[in-house]
C-alpha cells in the first residue's frame, strides 16, 4: 500500500568522475548495470517495494538519457496513485546558478516539497543495495529521531571516501565528518570496543569504522529548518556535522550488501561477483523484483559457444564463443572464435540493419580475445582484436581506449579496427 507519510528525495545528479570515461556522456545513475538496469532502478525499486510511491528524481549532469530511461519505465495510474517525477537543475528568477551540492541541491527545489509528506527519505541514485525501508522508518520512528542516518562498517582503506562517525551505545551520533584525510582523525573514529552489538555483525577484524551509506530520514520540519538556517551546500560535509548538536541523530545499521560504485575498479568487482553461484547482490528475487524498461526483446540466440559463470541478456546474439565470468549485455553480438573472460560487455542501444555497410559492424568481431575490460554500450570491435592489457599496465590509455586500476574500458560508440592489440 502506499505510504502517504514518507517522500522520497533520490540526488541523482552526480557526475562520477572517478567512472570516467563510463561518465563522458551520462550521468553515473544513468550507468547500465547487471546487464540490463541502470543504477537508478536501484533506489526507485527499494521505494516501490515498501509503499514509497512519491518520488522526487534531482538531475544535473548529462541527464538526457537518465530523464528518457524514467519517462520510459516509471509511470504512475491514476489508480494507484503517486509519482515519479524529474526535477532538473534549472536557473530560475531567484536563483541563477545549478546545484553546488546535494543540501543546495534540495534547497533550490523547496517549493515542490511544501507538499511532501511528513518524512523525508533521502537516498543516492547511483549506490547498489537493497533495504528494507520499512525497517529503516521504524528504527527512525521508534528513537524519536529528527534525523537516521543508514550506516555500515567499512574497512580503513575506504574511509577517505566515506562519511565516518562515532555514535554511543543507543545508536546516537555524536561526531561525524566526512572523507577524512588525515590519519589522526581517521584514528579517532576508529570503532571503540564498548559498542559491542555493532563490532559483533562487523564481518571481519578488517572493518574498523562506521561509514554512512548516503542513505537518510529526516522529518520534514527539520529538514526545512536546517536548509533555512545554513547556507551549506553539502550534506555529508556540513548538514549533518551541523545537525548533531541542536537535533537527535541516529545511525541505523544496516546487515547487507552495499556498494558505492564510485570508481572503476569497485563498477567492474561488483559485476564479476554477480557472476558468482551466490551473488552478493540478488537481482533474482521475484518477490522484489528490481524494475528497469520494458524492451521486449527476443530471447538470446546462442550457437556452439562454451558460456561458464556468466550473465547473458535477451536480445543477444553469440555464435561460436568463449565467454566465463562475464556479463553480456542487451543485443550484445559476439561472433566466432572469439574468447571473453571476465568482461562486462554493455550491449547495445540498437540492432544494426543488415545492410549496413559499416566497418567493423557493432558488436565483438570474430577471433578477438577480450580479458578484465568494460565494454561500453555501441562498440564495434573488429576481427582479431587482443584486448589483454599485455604490458600490465595500472592506467593507461591508446587510441581512444582506456586503462583504469588495471581494468581495459572501451568508451561509448568506440570504433576497434581490425588487429587492434592493447
Amino acid at each position: 500500500m502506499p505510504n502517504p507519510r514518507v517522500t522520497s528525495i533520490i540526488l541523482a545528479g552526480g557526475q562520477g568522475k572517478r567512472l570516467n570515461p563510463l561518465t563522458e556522456s551520462r550521468s553515473k545513475p544513468a550507468v547500465p548495470i547487471g546487464g540490463k538496469f541502470r543504477l537508478i532502478d536501484i533506489p526507485i525499486s527499494n521505494c516501490l517495494h515498501h509503499g514509497i510511491r512519491s518520488i522526487w528524481v534531482l538531475t544535473q549532469f548529462a541527464s538526457e538519457s537518465l530523464h528518457r530511461h524514467i519517462f520510459q519505465t516509471y509511470r504512475m495510474d491514476s489508480f494507484s496513485g503517486g509519482f515519479v517525477s524529474v526535477l532538473a537543475a534549472s536557473q530560475t528568477m531567484d536563483n541563477k546558478g545549478w546545484y553546488q551540492g546535494t543540501a543546495d541541491a534540495v534547497r533550490k527545489n523547496m517549493a515542490n516539497f511544501i507538499q511532501a509528506g511528513e518524512t523525508i527519505l533521502l537516498l543516492s541514485g547511483d549506490h547498489l543495495y537493497r533495504m528494507d525501508f520499512e525497517r529503516f522508518l521504524d528504527f527512525h520512528n521508534e528513537n524519536k529521531a529528527d534525523v537516521t542516518l543508514a550506516v555500515v562498517p567499512v574497512e580503513r582503506e575506504k574511509v577517505r571516501e566515506l562519511g565516518i562517525l562515532k555514535m554511543d551505545s543507543d545508536h546516537r551520533v555524536t561526531d561525524f565528518v566526512e572523507k577524512p584525510t588525515e590519519d589522526v582523525i581517521i584514528d579517532e573514529f576508529v570503532i571503540p570496543s564498548d559498542l559491542k552489538e555493532f563490532k559483533q555483525k562487523t564481518p571481519g577484524p578488517r572493518k574498523t569504522h562506521v561509514g554512512s551509506m548516503g542513505v537518510y530520514i529526516f522529518n520534514k520540519k527539520v529538514l526545512f529548518d536546517l536548509l533555512n538556517k545554513y547556507s551549506y551546500d553539502d550534506f555529508g560535509k556540513q548538514i549533518i556535522p551541523a545537525a548533531i548538536p541542536d537535533y537527535r541523530v541516529f545511525a541505523y545499521p544496516f546487515e547487507g550488501y552495499w556498494e558505492d560504485i564510485g570508481t572503476i575498479k569497485a563498477f567492474f568487482d561488483a559485476h564479476i561477483d554477480l557472476t558468482k553461484p551466490k551473488s552478493p547482490f540478488n537481482f533474482y528475487d521475484q518477490e522484489k523484483p528490481i524494475f528497469t524498461n520494458a524492451r521486449f526483446l527476443p530471447a538470446a540466440k546462442i550457437t556452439g559457444s562454451v558460456i561458464n559463470s556468466s550473465i547473458i541478456c535477451e536480445g543477444s546474439m553469440i555464435q561460436d564463443a568463449s565467454i566465463s565470468d562475464s556479463v553480456v549485455g542487451v543485443r550484445a553480438i559476439i561472433n566466432a572464435g572469439s574468447v571473453l573472460s571476465r568482461v562486462v560487455f554493455m550491449g547495445a542501444d540498437s540492432y544494426e540493419s543488415e545492410d549496413s555497410t559499416s566497418t567493423p559492424r557493432m558488436g565483438i568481431g570474430k577471433n578477438c580475445v577480450i580479458k578484465n575490460a568494460i565494454l561500453d554500450k555501441d562498440v564495434r570491435i573488429g576481427d582479431g582484436v587482443q584486448l589483454i592489457n599485455k604490458e600490465n599496465m595500472h592506467n593507461g590509455f591508446k587510441d581512444g581506449i582506456h586503462i583504469r586500476e588495471g581494468i581495459i574500458v572501451v568508451p561509448k560508440g568506440s570504433v576497434v579496427p581490425d588487429g587492434f592489440s592493447f
